[in-house]
């Protein structure tokens, strides 16, 4: 790696934050919430690959997040799509030029290069870049796309490494795609928990997606636990939520749309199958524009030419975490990130203040690109008698 090692790194945050002691949140249970490092250390280094998830675990994650797909041999890789265009350097092999295609990803037309074309072996030929253009593209081409099994081995090593327990929290990414080119998720996921142990409640694994009926086949095959996510399409001027709705769902007909999952029917429904909901932060604690021009936008008030999350400020917290834990549901919110465009005026550009107020409102758990942030923001209100006061 260029500049700082991961060994440095990882003495430099873990020398830098102090030890948290557990029964001080009103969590569901009462123990410190989880730090979910998003597709590993992603703010740092291109997401979804062995280095990012080993800085994760060495800035302190609890869990590290790898995205399932599949190959077209039926092996499960880790990247956020089947898209790889974005996320690998594949439009730079012109051996694979002529798999560039179009395909339908949830109702979405989408042209570049797709994982179920290729085989392991093909997409182990490439490397992992940044997918974000604003963040430090110069680990591109350093690291190869890993297999689950990959990261399970990295989180079993550094366990036996580091003494505490490091958990995996897959992603199921497109399942009712991957059904229609007969690449399955649900077994081929469950075979590889199998082999290492981890098919059972007690293993360090939570299974996520966005999907309804992928969670619930899963529950008829599996103890592991599982975790609803729950998706929004933008915000609203005012801060009402644009919801999403899960793809299975638009596939059968059902009308509801994603923010149904949030309500306190739907927790209880969730309930019945699963163990927890991932719901998208904007549920928790949404954000309202300022529209002074009357154009029914939201303004560009930092003048920095895009209208973000940092050109808005916060709504009172929704009852999502109370109304979820009187379910007995866990709640697990994504995603959390450093900069500034993802941070509400509110804030005034410190992450850890985002921080406080989620955990503080009872978050079990935060999935976060910047896991020694969440750490950091974690260690800060166990320390502080008064932090949610």
């Amino acid at each position: 790696m260029k500049s700082l090692t991961l060994a440095v790194i990882a003495a430099f945050i873990i020398g830098s934050v102090p030890a948290y002691a557990d029964n001080k949140f009103p969590t569901l249970d009462g123990k410190a919430p989880l730090v979910i490092g998003h597709r590993g250390a992603s703010g740092y280094l291109p997401e979804h690959t062995l280095a990012a998830y080993q800085m994760a675990i060495n800035a302190g994650a609890d869990f590290i997040e790898p995205d399932l797909v599949s190959t077209k041999d039926g092996v499960l890789i880790v990247r956020h799509e089947v898209n790889i265009t974005e996320t690998t350097d594949v439009a730079d092999h012109p051996e694979f030029a002529a798999r560039k295609t179009k395909k339908t990803i949830d109702n979405v037309q989408e042209e570049g290069w797709f994982t179920d074309d290729f085989t392991l072996s093909e997409i182990k030929t490439l490397y992992a870049k940044q997918r974000l253009a604003f963040r430090n593209q110069s680990y591109n081409k350093q690291f190869r796309v890993p297999t689950f099994q990959e990261v399970i081995d990295l989180a079993k090593q550094e366990v036996e490494r580091q003494h505490r327990t490091i958990g995996v929290y897959p992603e199921t990414k497109h399942p009712t795609y991957h059904k229609s080119v007969n690449l399955p998720l649900e077994d081929p996921l469950l075979r590889v928990l199998n082999n290492n142990g981890w098919n059972n409640r007690m293993a360090p694994v939570f299974i996520q997606s966005f999907e309804v009926g992928n969670l619930k086949e899963l529950r008829q095959k599996t103890q592991v636990r599982l975790i609803q996510l729950v998706d929004g399409d933008d915000v609203a001027l005012d801060g009402s939520i644009i919801p999403a709705q899960p793809y299975d769902w638009a596939v059968t007909g059902d009308p509801r749309k994603s923010d149904y999952l949030v309500t306190k029917r739907g927790l209880a429904e969730i309930a019945q199958y699963a163990d927890g909901v991932g719901p998208w932060k904007r549920y928790i604690i949404s954000v309202k524009g300022v529209d002074a021009n009357g154009d029914g936008k939201a303004d560009d008030i930092n003048k920095d030419g895009a209208v973000d999350d940092a050109d808005k400020t916060r709504l009172a917290p929704t009852s999502v975490i109370a109304d979820a834990h009187a379910t007995g549901l866990l709640v697990h919110a994504w995603t959390f990130r450093n900069e500034d465009r993802y941070l509400s005026a509110d804030y005034q550009d410190n992450p850890l203040e985002e921080y406080k107020q989620f955990f503080c409102l009872g978050a079990d758990g935060v999935f976060s690109d910047f896991p020694d942030t969440a750490v950091t923001g974690r260690s800060i209100v166990t320390l502080a008698s008064n932090a949610c006061r």
